[in-house]
């Protein structure tokens, strides 16, 4: 299969700004908010460490008046706790609930895009694992994003800042504090590039390891686990994972130590401590030009100016980078056109009329292979139709068609003579009840899982039981919770309650078409008996498509079509296509033996 990973398309400036624009359009006043507290929060304590040291200082070096003294202190005291409980206060009353709202937003955004994602787009692995990984880390994207963009402007304004102080000091020192930090950014760019690799590398081992470590506690896999010998190869698996991680690690680790020191002992030892230190020194204690604060203000301020410049140069440009690929994933899910595109009319049929396949050929992208090749069937209203045949021979492949989750290339499908493709998706949809072979019930209600609503009319959902056999006790009525993954009191089903669960969705919508992709694969012989009953009495005013492997629920389907290899090899009634001595008759033979032996 062509693999269609998401590629770097746009820059990381263009990326920035466009989650930018999707973080205001969600919560306009948090990117403002939290840029405004990190100025307030971090620059006061940068301006006490200069300004109010070299006040103090000279004060006391120069006999100033006590009183001044403490009252300056005071006042930087006063400052500092004022930007703490501030910052405090905002978190708790605004950031939270801000970040909340982000999260949610960007998660229904998502969600909303998923929820009309083509089908094509899971039959990608490359794409589907992009998608997935876009979706999870959707939402530190975006606050990662934010306290990157809070940080840059943050340093900015500190910069400025205390620039200007030691400016005003002495023009020479911010000069030697400048030189040391351009001088060195090459070496830290090439750090930061270096760190961004190993971040990706190990990610991606991560995500291997993580696979892993899913599977021993996802419930999906416990039985598995418990019965067999499989622990002993996921835990081989694993361990390799995890030595894969640590490996990366050591592979990179010494290298950036042996970087970040002759990045720290370049700038901070030689170039502050030993030549910046010399010459403010010397302008200290030999000069006699430099008071003693204006040493320490120059001092503290370089090694303020040294992280603001690193931080704007190469930690900011690593982090946005970085991010930027990850928020190229979102954008590139986020603005996928759709492939089953609208058409102009909107069908409002509530009576069942003639389906039409003509002379249908598809074939899944990637594939070499046609699934339906030169499929024609006529299927007439309020007829129960069966499709059977063995794995692989297009069934549900001629459903998905039908429903438009794709769309044919070649031939057409016409519902009371029109193409499918000219009615909207949601209207075609909508005609339709759909029971898949992977059915799921969902943690709410047994009301909301039939009508899979919050809102449904009580007496139709009792009738749609009734006709799907489910007889089981509820506690609560239809208001009884399915599942515990929210409530511990919640109802388990067996297999095959859970179908019939799924099987009454298809008698309560109101529709005149249904699709029932194997109905009665966990029911046992006497609930299948009793659902083909009810297909057939409760379903009489709609045309019902269902397809089976267990030809017992064929027999009283009014016309079965019997497929192999993406055609249509026989069809006729039960009778017909048994008298026929052909496919259908071995098929249904070969299963009644297993009946009759106990095999089944």
């Amino acid at each position: 299969m062509k693999k269609t990973k998401i590629k770097n398309a746009h820059g990381v400036i263009s990326n920035i700004f466009y989650m930018l624009k999707v973080i205001f359009k969600i919560s306009p006043l948090l990117v403002i908010g939290e840029i405004l507290q990190h100025i307030l929060s971090t620059l006061p304590g940068r301006l006490v460490s200069v300004i109010g040291l070299k006040f103090v200082i000279d004060e006391v070096q120069n006999g100033g008046d006590s009183g001044k003294i403490v009252l300056g202190i005071a006042l930087m005291v006063g400052i500092l706790v004022l930007g703490e409980v501030s910052t405090s206060v905002f978190f708790e009353l605004f950031v939270h609930r801000e970040r909340e709202k982000l999260d949610y937003g960007i998660q229904s955004m998502f969600y909303k895009k998923a929820a009309t994602l083509d089908m094509r787009k899971y039959d990608d692995p490359a794409y589907y694992s992009d998608f997935i990984l876009a979706i999870e880390n959707s939402s530190d994207s975006m606050k990662y994003l934010v306290a990157m963009v809070k940080g840059y402007i943050g340093e900015i304004v500190s910069f400025i800042t205390i620039a200007g102080v030691v400016l005003s000091i002495d023009p020479v020192a911010l000069a030697i504090i400048l030189f040391f930090i351009v001088v060195f950014i090459p070496l830290g760019k090439y750090t930061g590039n270096l760190q961004s690799k190993r971040r990706e590398e190990v990610t991606e081992k991560h995500r291997k390891g993580d696979y892993f470590a899913r599977v021993f506690y996802l419930p999906d896999y416990a039985g598995e686990i418990r019965t067999s010998g499989i622990f002993n190869l996921l835990r081989k698996r694993f361990n390799e994972s995890a030595d894969e991680v640590v490996n990366t690690q050591k592979k990179y680790v010494k290298k950036l130590d042996i970087l970040f020191f002759l990045q720290d002992t370049g700038i901070r030892a030689i170039g502050f401590i030993l030549v910046l230190g010399i010459y403010i020194g010397y302008k200290t204690i030999v000069d006699g030009s430099m008071s003693a604060g204006d040493y320490v203000a120059t001092f503290n301020g370089s090694l303020l100016i040294s992280g603001s410049i690193l931080y704007l140069t190469i930690y900011s440009v690593r982090g946005f980078t970085e991010r930027s690929k990850m928020i190229e994933k979102c954008r590139s899910f986020l603005s996928e056109k759709e492939l089953i595109n609208d058409g102009t009319h909107i069908t409002v049929s509530k009576e069942p009329e003639t389906i039409n396949v003509k002379n249908i050929t598809f074939r899944y992208e990637g594939n070499e292979k046609n699934i339906l090749d030169g499929i024609s069937i006529e299927i007439k209203p309020f007829e129960k139709v069966a499709l059977v045949g063995y794995n692989g021979a297009g069934k549900t492949t001629l459903t998905n068609l039908l429903l438009r989750l794709y769309d044919v290339k070649d031939g057409s499908i016409e519902i009371g003579g029109r193409d499918i493709r000219e009615e909207t998706v949601d209207s075609h949809r909508n005609r339709f009840a759909a029971v898949f072979q992977d059915f799921q019930i969902f943690s709410a209600s047994v009301g909301e899982n039939v009508a899979l609503d919050t809102q449904y009319d009580e007496e139709r959902v009792w009738k749609a039981l009734e006709l799907a056999g489910f007889n089981k006790e509820l506690p609560d009525g239809l208001k009884t919770i399915l599942l515990r993954e929210f409530d511990e009191n919640g109802l388990m089903l067996s297999g095959g309650e859970q179908q019939k669960i799924a099987i009454a969705r298809a008698f309560y919508k109101d529709c005149p078409y249904v699709i029932l992709d194997e109905p009665s694969a966990n029911l046992d012989p006497v609930s299948e008996y009793e659902l083909n009953h009810a297909m057939m009495t409760g379903a009489e005013n709609k045309t019902v498509i269902f397809i089976s492997h267990r030809l017992s629920t064929t027999r009283n389907a009014d016309r079965i079509f019997m497929m192999e290899k993406g055609k249509i090899i026989e069809s006729g009634n039960h009778d017909e296509l048994m008298n026929l001595g052909g496919k259908y008759a071995e098929m249904f033979n070969l299963q009644a033996e297993k009946y009759i032996n106990g095999t089944e």
